[in-house]
């Protein structure tokens, strides 16, 4: 009982699926608002699994959108826990889909990354 309050509690302050990362504030502001600071956390616990690391790796390498096909044998993962992965990315604006027929394609979110360069830059020194 307590697992399913504490899964709705989490989903309640979760920020929309996108929205993560568009309002990320700099972690070297002056000040970051408690809306910001759970989008900022949202996006860190979204990199804070090796295989999503690994994806974003493989997207950022990538000339072209990526199928998740072709995301199986190189994570050594399933299809359906490639997709779990995805969402999560998606979920917090880091990926772009584009379905083609049944399979999803994927590209890193060229705004998102420069966002989150510019949130880990502690000097100040990003974009």
């Amino acid at each position: 009982m307590a697992r399913s309050t504490e899964l709705a509690e989490r989903r309640s302050t979760a920020p929309p699926a996108g929205a993560a990362v568009s309002c990320c504030a700099p972690l070297s502001a002056p000040v970051v608002s408690d809306d910001e600071a759970r989008a900022t956390a949202a996006v860190f616990r979204s990199l804070g699994d090796p295989h999503r690391v690994k994806i974003v790796n493989l997207l950022a390498t990538s000339g072209e959108a990526v199928c998740v096909c072709n995301l199986t044998a190189p994570l050594g993962l399933s299809q359906p826990t490639v997709s779990h992965h995805m969402k999560k990315l998606l979920d917090v604006g880091l990926v772009e889909r584009e379905q083609r027929g049944k399979w999803a394609y994927f590209t890193l979110n060229a705004e998102a990354l420069r966002t989150l360069a510019a949130v880990a830059d502690l000097k100040g020194t990003c974009c």
